[in-house]
């Protein structure tokens, strides 16, 4: 195991400086090459520090997380559709309406190819490298879920941070209790899609 001063520099440089340099105007290439470099990282670090082997976590308990998360997103569902009611109905659910087909590839991609490496950074990485450096378990799922946030600071929108806020707490609380990279990426995948069906995902840089 690394030492504390490394992983709190590492800590600082991968969920603080890296997000907090992608509010900066500056050619896009650049600001993949970071985000790809800090994955690769993050993999490294997974399967050579960590000695982490992607396998699926044995005895999960499916039933309990299909409930939990079902009550989850009967909730959200309900928010989100008397928000979008409300302050944006034209939008309300327009992408499944009018490009069914878009709405099925997005999805796929999203959940595939940015809900997963998410998961793997912000949970997986994020828990094996920093939880034993906190004593507080709620200071520890309050922290993650603001960097969680601030990883969406591009977007330059206040309702964009407060639902990845919200979405970090959930995310975090199912990965404490689970300790599964699969679980928590089903949940996230679910939620995110949610978003983008019931018509608020342009926000969330999802093609319309």
């Amino acid at each position: 195991m690394q030492s504390i001063r490394y992983r709190l520099i590492e800590f600082f440089v991968v969920f603080v400086l890296i997000p907090m340099s992608f509010v900066f105007n500056f050619q896009l290439w650049v600001k993949l090459a970071i985000g790809v470099s800090g994955f690769i990282y993050v993999i490294y670090v997974l399967l050579k520090v960590e000695n982490n082997k992607f396998k699926i976590r044995q005895h999960i308990n499916w039933t309990q997380f299909w409930q939990r998360t079902t009550i989850k997103f009967l909730v959200i569902a309900l928010v989100t559709i008397g928000y979008m009611y409300i302050i944006d109905y034209k939008n309300l659910f327009v992408v499944i309406k009018s490009k069914p087909l878009l709405w099925a590839i997005i999805l796929f991609i999203y959940s595939v190819f940015s809900v997963y490496p998410q998961e793997l950074v912000y949970r997986t990485f994020f828990f094996q490298r920093y939880e034993s450096l906190f004593r507080s378990n709620a200071l520890f799922i309050m922290v993650n879920a603001a960097l969680f946030s601030l990883a969406h600071i591009f977007f330059k929108n206040t309702l964009v941070m407060i639902l990845t806020f919200i979405g970090g707490i959930l995310f975090a609380l199912t990965f404490k209790k689970t300790k599964s990279t699969l679980l928590v990426s089903i949940e996230h995948a679910i939620y995110g899609s949610w978003l983008f069906t019931v018509g608020m995902g342009e926000m969330l840089g999802f093609p319309n």
